[in-house]
């Protein structure tokens, strides 16, 4: 959740351009190479969590040292923000291969749901989430509403939602860990629809300039802010179906 702060934060905020009827055609294919990229970066997520949970040496490695564990956090917070602050400044090829580092870390932390939920739970979280995050997203890519204000009331929300999650570590109330997590879920649904209206915008304009090499940044972070979108969603909603089933 502070990986996608930090991406959402440093985002350069654009007004929404309209695409023209001649850019359709080379806009659904900016489009295409978002999600695309999203769904490659998922899928390596999912293997490397997989593969994880079934390895004891590695698992020890990871969870049996709180070190290790701050390491991988810190690491992706690092990512993170090398991307959205350095987009400019690297290669797409390393940009791309940053991102793809960045999945595996996240598969290495995210292995820990395993353990704490069962198989079936995850398949029905994941299903709700997948058809969730795409019932938002295609709002946000065809809705004719400005969604940037909404976009502002969103991050702030998340930035509280993250100060209220810090504090209950340390309080661990039931109450407060429910109310959280049904934030959580809108929270993301918002920012799925939110976002992927500023991944068009974005689109449009780098599609007018003609810069093929802004194009394929734009691909690399919107897909990198869609991801942590559905991450985290994904997380949230497993959440749900977990505390439903104790």
């Amino acid at each position: 959740m502070n990986d996608y702060i930090e991406i959402h934060d440093n985002y350069d905020r654009r007004e929404n351009v309209r695409v023209e009827p001649v850019q359709k055609i080379a806009f659904s294919r900016v489009m295409t190479r978002v999600y695309g990229w999203m769904t490659l970066a998922l899928f390596i997520t999912a293997i490397t969590a997989s593969y994880v949970a079934k390895s004891p040496e590695v698992l020890s490695m990871i969870f049996g040292n709180r070190l290790s564990i701050l390491f991988l956090c810190i690491g992706e917070v690092a990512l993170v923000m090398g991307l959205s602050w350095g987009i400019n400044r690297i290669s797409t090829k390393t940009a791309a291969l940053l991102f793809i580092f960045y999945s595996v870390l996240n598969g290495l932390t995210m292995a820990s749901i395993f353990f704490s939920y069962s198989l079936g739970t995850i398949y029905q979280a994941f299903a709700a989430s997948a058809l969730t995050f795409g019932a938002m997203s295609i709002f946000g890519a065809t809705t004719k509403h400005d969604l940037s204000s909404l976009g502002g009331i969103l991050f702030m929300a998340l930035i509280g939602l993250v100060i209220a999650s810090v504090i209950n570590i340390f309080w661990s109330n039931s109450i407060v860990d429910t109310i959280i997590t049904y934030c959580g879920v809108f929270i993301f649904v918002g920012l799925t629809a939110y976002d992927t209206q500023r991944i068009k915008s974005m689109s449009a304009a780098v599609l007018e300039s003609g810069d093929a090499t802004a194009i394929r940044r734009v691909s690399i972070l919107g897909s990198l802010s869609l991801y942590l979108d559905f991450i985290n969603l994904f997380l949230y909603i497993l959440r749900l179906f977990g505390r439903g089933r104790d």
